[in-house]
């Protein structure tokens, strides 16, 4: 029996921080659906989608949209209320439940994909990350696509190197791809592609998982 740490990113959004998140500067929120798009044209005949973290609900808005069958989740009950609100003022109607990444109440192999965007580095420890990733291998039936963030971008040489001179350590953590993959290949996934806004640019990568067993 584990104990689950309530890391900063797990706890930090009440209602204040939840709308400041939900106010993404329109040329990132730009950059960033088009890197999901990119992920989503390599995972074809994909019908039902879970959103996980769902956060506002500007991802869960543009997989509906496309036509996926959309589940939005979050730990955030602030993030939840924000994600029907836009939800219901674009006329969708999709499933909108409270989950606990290390601990979801899905059925084995629920959905035919699964989005895990902008959570991965919050995790603070491999043992975290290894409970995320067992949980999303397990309620994925053929696909998982993940971001992270890459340790060799300017961004993030920049925070290490800010820590190493005493400055405040970044609570953004980094992980290699290969680490990664390190935590999907035990659960039967292998890495169909890795998709990068800018390679060796920006840090927010998306690696896009498939079921081999």
């Amino acid at each position: 029996m584990h104990t689950q740490i309530a890391y900063r990113g797990k706890i930090k959004y009440d209602e204040a921080t939840a709308k400041a998140y939900q106010e993404r500067p329109p040329r990132q929120h730009a950059a960033e659906i088009a890197l999901i798009d990119r992920v989503l044209r390599a995972m074809p005949t994909c019908r039902t989608m879970l959103d996980l973290p769902c956060g506002a609900g500007r991802v869960s808005l543009h997989l509906a949209q496309r036509g996926y069958a959309v589940t939005c989740a979050d730990n955030s009950a602030s993030m939840l209320e924000l994600t029907r609100r836009v939800l219901e003022q674009n006329g969708l109607d999709c499933a909108v439940d409270p989950q606990d990444i290390e601990a979801l109440t899905y059925n084995d192999r629920q959905f035919d994909a699964i989005l895990c965007f902008r959570l991965f580095h919050h995790f603070p420890t491999p043992e975290i990350r290894q409970r995320a990733v067992a949980e999303l291998a397990r309620v994925a039936r053929r696909y998982v696509a993940l971001s992270y963030f890459s340790p060799w971008s300017p961004t993030s040489v920049k925070r290490r190197l800010r820590a190493a001179l005493g400055g405040r350590p970044s609570q953004k953590c980094a992980t290699p791809c290969s680490e990664v993959c390190a935590y999907f290949t035990p659960h039967g996934f292998r890495l169909v592609a890795d998709f990068a806004r800018s390679p060796l640019l920006h840090t927010l990568h998306v690696a896009l998982f498939e079921r081999v067993q």
